[in-house]
């Protein structure tokens, strides 16, 4: 069984609210025998743990905890209630430039922070350069942290971060600010780090990185644990409650001059297999019955074939009425992250209103373009609305996985795009010569 490195048990953390400043002094007055203010619990009976060389990550909507969990992890704050130990040498990159003195350089900042995380001089020399570098801010280093920017001052913050030897990394959503090539170049160090036994607390907005990083998520809800287990089940359940909530707050609007749908007992290449169910979530008004991937003349596909045309078929059924009913699906690699996605109405077709007991069937024609060789799965739906206000009515998670074949070249990146090549050859002497003459 791998080592604990975190353990929390029944933590709670609360902050003192008050309705103005003078309270505050009543209080103090008071030597606080008196209580002039109201608690606000940012954290309630939070209990779990993290092994070493673990990918944990935490979500959750902003307001939650997240934040202030990383920072009693990172030992900066003390739970009100409850115990949190942690074992190993900490790096934090928390709140956007925090443990650093805007008035100082970025060199001064770099050896404060080292000397902060336990490194001698000499060893803060000695990785100098490293930190720099992987920076890259230029001359800023040798300019106050007041003017650098914001993605400047994540730069540097992170690159001390990774230099210091860390056995446990905290990572909260500064990361966010960066340009999309340091963070790419951050996301690379961390799974470089991941692979040398570093544990990671990641906490992010971004589900594809999660669904990257993590190993186990924790989903934090106003302050409570809503879920915690495997990244990509915590991650289906929580998008699924941020689409009904979305959802929900656009209020559907049901139209009232559609016409009545005539309704047909008899579907053709009426599907009812589903051979995966990962997750599922919706209002129940219709579900999805079956799934299929076949190939341009129908024959059902085991393996995918590089630029081929493929057809994925989808019968749905409802159990209520569904004025603007929308079938589709979402194509995820194989690290779950939503590689792409359509559905009928982004297509431009609109399927006629359903009724209780009505089935559809809906053929998805798809050009595949040369992807890497890796495994695919399609997680289909059917929602009842426009693209913009719908409800889910069933979604399954990766109901059908299938195999990327390999090509006869090199993919470079996620997949190789359609091209065509021009050569535009210059003039030599001779021919340049003739034109003169001309």
């Amino acid at each position: 069984m791998s080592k604990l490195v975190a353990e929390f048990h029944a933590v709670s953390k609360s902050y003192p609210i008050y309705s103005t400043p003078l309270n505050r002094l009543r209080e103090i007055l008071t030597l606080n025998r008196l209580t002039f203010h109201e608690d606000f619990w940012a954290l309630r009976d939070i209990s779990f743990d993290i092994r070493k060389g673990e990918s944990f990550c935490v979500i959750g909507e902003n307001g939650s905890g997240k934040s202030t969990l990383l920072q009693i992890l990172a030992g900066i704050l003390a739970p009100t209630s409850g115990s949190a130990s942690v074992r190993g040498k900490v790096a934090a990159l928390l709140e956007l430039g925090s443990g650093f003195n805007p008035e100082f350089t970025g060199r001064d900042n770099v050896y404060l922070n080292g000397a902060i995380l336990g490194l001698s001089t000499k060893q803060i020399d000695a990785r100098y350069k490293a930190i720099e570098d992987f920076a890259e801010i230029g001359p800023f280093i040798n300019q106050p942290v007041r003017t650098y920017s914001s993605g400047m001052t994540v730069r540097l913050a992170f690159s001390v971060a990774i230099h210091v030897d860390p056995e446990i990394l905290l990572v909260d959503e500064a990361l966010a600010v960066g340009d999309i090539y340091f963070r790419q170049r951050c996301m690379r160090k961390v799974h470089e780090l991941r692979s040398h036994g570093v544990t990671i607390v990641f906490v992010s907005h971004s589900m594809g990185d999660v669904k990257a990083v993590g190993n186990r998520t924790l989903w934090l809800d106003h302050g409570h644990v809503r879920e915690l287990g495997s990244t990509d089940l915590v991650v289906a359940k929580y998008l699924a409650a941020m689409s009904e909530k979305d959802s929900a707050y656009l209020t559907l609007k049901k139209p009232s001059d559609r016409p009545a749908h005539e309704r047909s007992d008899e579907v053709p290449e009426l599907i009812r297999r589903i051979p995966n169910i990962d997750h599922r979530h919706g209002d129940g008004r219709a579900e999805v019955i079956g799934i299929g991937v076949y190939d341009a003349h129908g024959a059902p596909l085991h393996i995918l074939q590089p630029d081929t045309r493929i057809i994925v078929r989808i019968s749905a059924q409802a159990h209520g009425d569904l004025p603007q009913p929308n079938v589709g699906f979402m194509l995820r690699n194989h690290l779950g992250i939503d590689f792409a996605g359509t559905n009928t109405l982004r297509e431009g077709f609109e399927l006629p209103p359903m009724a209780p007991g009505d089935v559809c069937t809906v053929d998805f024609h798809v050009n595949l373009p040369t992807f890497y060789p890796s495994h695919f799965s399609f997680s289909p739906a059917i929602a009842d609305g426009t693209l913009l206000t719908y409800k889910i009515c069933d979604w399954i998670d990766n109901a059908i996985t299938l195999q990327m074949g390999h090509t006869d070249g090199p993919v470079y990146g996620y997949l190789h795009l359609p091209c065509r090549i021009e050569v535009n050859s210059k003039l030599g002497p001779a021919h340049r010569e003739q034109m003169t003459v001309r």
